[in-house]
């Protein structure tokens, strides 16, 4: 990729999305990105479905 395509698309990025750093113990990110590949979705697909899931449950449990 070209310097200017990946600045275009890292002007893209820093407009459209909101990053978030996590930490997890050593050995995790080996087990998190097993698990998200055997689903069929990328780390970050399984991660942003995890939480939106886990908000829902709590949402559910918060009003019932």
């Amino acid at each position: 990729m070209s310097q200017t395509s990946w600045q275009v698309k890292q002007r893209y990025n820093e407009k459209a999305y909101d990053k978030i750093y996590t930490t997890v113990p050593k050995g995790e990110k080996e087990r998190i990105q097993a698990h998200a590949e055997s689903m069929g979705e990328s780390t970050n697909a399984f991660i942003n479905r995890a939480i939106a899931e886990a908000m829902e449950r709590d949402a559910k449990k918060k009003g019932g």
